[in-house]
C-alpha cells in the first residue's frame, strides 16, 4: 500500500471520513483521538523482540497487526500524519523524570513533537504511557493548562535552556520529563531506541506497560497490575492472575491484538515484580 492509503486507513481509525484542516482545533482532537484509541505498550521488549522504527515497519506494526507501540513508535507515525495535513512540526527528544527528582539527569530516551501554529508553539504527545497528556501544551507560557483529561504546566530551566512538563495528579504535581529543542536526526531517535529496547538498565526490558485513554479515565497495565484511574474518584486497581486474564485484557481493554510467540505464559512465569 502506498504511503496516501496508510494516511488514508490511519485516519479513518481516529473517525475522520476526509483529511481536517490543519488548525489547533484538528491538532487537539487528532492528540485526544489517537491516545483514546492506539494503545501505548511494551510487548516486544517484555518478550526481548526487536522494535524497528523505521515508518513502514511502524505503521505495519500499528495500522495492520493490531498492535500499539512506545514513543519511538507512537509519536514519529502522529508526526508523519502532521507533517502530511500540513502542519508545521517536527521531532524533539526529553529525559523522562517521573517518579524521581525532576532536575535529574536521566538518559535521552522520549521523542514527542513540536507544532508551530499562527507563530505559537505548542508540544503534541501521544506516546508517554499512563501519563500521556490528552492535549497539545502550548510552550511558551507557565499557566496551568487544562486538557481533556489532568491539568499540566510547563516551565523553563533558563540555566541549560530546556522545558520541564508537569502534570497535576491527586492534588500534587510530578515532573514527567524534561525536553529541549534541538533538531533531531534519525540517528538520534535509533539510538535512543535502542537503548529502550535491549540495555539491561532499560524500564522496559522484560517488562509490559501499557496504556489506552477514555473519556474521564486512564487504563494502565504495569505487569500484572492493572488499573483504571478516574478523575474524579478513586482508582480502581487488581492483579491479573494467568496469562488467560492478561491476554483478554489486552484485547478487550486495550485493543491489543496478542503476538503468539513467544508466549505470554511464559513471560509471566519468568517472574515479573509484584
Amino acid at each position: 500500500m502506498t504511503r496516501l492509503n496508510h494516511s488514508h486507513l490511519y485516519l479513518q481509525r481516529l473517525g475522520y471520513d476526509s483529511p481536517p484542516p490543519p488548525t489547533l482545533a484538528t491538532l487537539r482532537d487528532l492528540q485526544l483521538r489517537h491516545v483514546c484509541t492506539f494503545a501505548f505498550e511494551s510487548l516486544s521488549t517484555l518478550l526481548r523482540l526487536p522494535v524497528p522504527i523505521d515508518l513502514p515497519s511502524v505503521e505495519q506494526k500499528v495500522l495492520f497487526d493490531g498492535r500499539g507501540g512506545y514513543c519511538y513508535e507512537l509519536n514519529q507515525m502522529f508526526l508523519a500524519l502532521l507533517q502530511e495535513l500540513g502542519f508545521e512540526a517536527r521531532g524533539i527528544t526529553g529525559r523522562v523524570v517521573m517518579g524521581g527528582p525532576p532536575d535529574a539527569r536521566t538518559a535521552r530516551t522520549h521523542r514527542l513533537s513540536l507544532v508551530t501554529l499562527d507563530g505559537v508553539r505548542y508540544i503534541t504527545d501521544v506516546g508517554f504511557g499512563g501519563m500521556v497528556p490528552s492535549s497539545p501544551l502550548q510552550l511558551d507560557t507557565e499557566a496551568v493548562q487544562a486538557t481533556a483529561h489532568e491539568p499540566y504546566r510547563l516551565t523553563f530551566n533558563a540555566g541549560e535552556n530546556s522545558y520541564t512538563l508537569w502534570a497535576e495528579v491527586a492534588g500534587e504535581w510530578r515532573g514527567l520529563y524534561v525536553f529541549d529543542l534541538q533538531v533531531q536526526g534519525a540517528i538520534d531517535y535509533e539510538i535512543g531506541n535502542w537503548y529502550v529496547s535491549t540495555h539491561p538498565n532499560s524500564p522496559f526490558l522484560g517488562q509490559l506497560k501499557v496504556a489506552l485513554l477514555a473519556p474521564g479515565k486512564r487504563h494502565t497495565l504495569n505487569n500484572a497490575h492493572y488499573a483504571i484511574h478516574f478523575l474524579d474518584q478513586p482508582s480502581e486497581k487488581r492483579l491479573l492472575n494467568n496469562a488467560q486474564e492478561l491476554t483478554a485484557l489486552l484485547r478487550d481493554t486495550f485493543g491489543i491484538r496478542v503476538p503468539v510467540q513467544p508466549s505470554l505464559a511464559q513471560a509471566m512465569a519468568g517472574g515479573w515484580p509484584t
